[in-house]
């Protein structure tokens, strides 16, 4: 195996090109959590409204599956990202250095998230092998949500890559504000929800 460290070329990794891009763990840990709670509040409202989410966990076989679009869980859910966030920026900082030198990071991170949370997930999830193979669920309704996750986690993959090589103050105070008012938007949802 090639020294990665000294600068010795290997496939997929540009020669010193992007030295050492791993950040402390506290910048790494509010990035990726900022981009997944971002891409996953954006991504996810689109989807909500496009896709219809309310109309298929009320009346299809997701009813028994989901909570009702209208449950304070629901509402709670992109603020309780945070959590979901600091467990991919614990998992993904040792990687980090090696990950983001590669010529092809966002590819790598987004076939990752592709392979491991996505398809290949070791519970019967809508939209995984092990969903289709276990569950009764129709393949229409193991398709619906597909286009949702893949998207956010190439957006997530490629803002992330992007942040780390191309640090920037404007980033973290975009991220501040999107994170305070997802979070506003949460809580305000929940409040909502409990009054119904």
């Amino acid at each position: 195996m090639l020294d990665l460290e000294e600068g010795v070329s290997s496939p997929g990794v540009a020669m010193g090109q992007f030295a050492d891009l791993r950040p402390e763990f506290a910048t790494f840990a509010w990035r990726v959590l900022s981009l997944h709670m971002l891409t996953y509040f954006l991504v996810g409202l689109v989807a909500f409204l496009a896709l219809d989410y309310r109309q298929a966990f009320e009346t299809t076989e997701l009813r028994y599956l989901m909570r009702p679009t209208s449950s304070p869980w629901v509402a709670a859910g992109p603020a309780l990202q945070i959590f979901r966030g600091l467990l991919f920026a614990v998992i993904l900082y040792p990687l980090a250095s090696d990950l983001l030198r590669r010529t092809n990071s966002v590819l790598l991170l987004w076939s990752l998230f592709l392979g491991f949370a996505i398809l290949g997930t070791a519970g019967p999830s809508p939209g995984s092998f092990e969903g289709i193979i276990y569950t009764k669920l129709p393949i229409s309704l193991h398709l619906m949500g597909l286009p949702e996750v893949v998207l956010q986690t190439l957006l997530f993959s490629a803002g992330l890559v992007f942040w780390c090589r191309k640090p920037a103050r404007w980033k973290n105070v975009a991220s501040g504000i999107g994170v305070a008012v997802g979070c506003l938007m949460s809580i305000a949802g929940v409040l909502a929800a409990r009054s119904m």
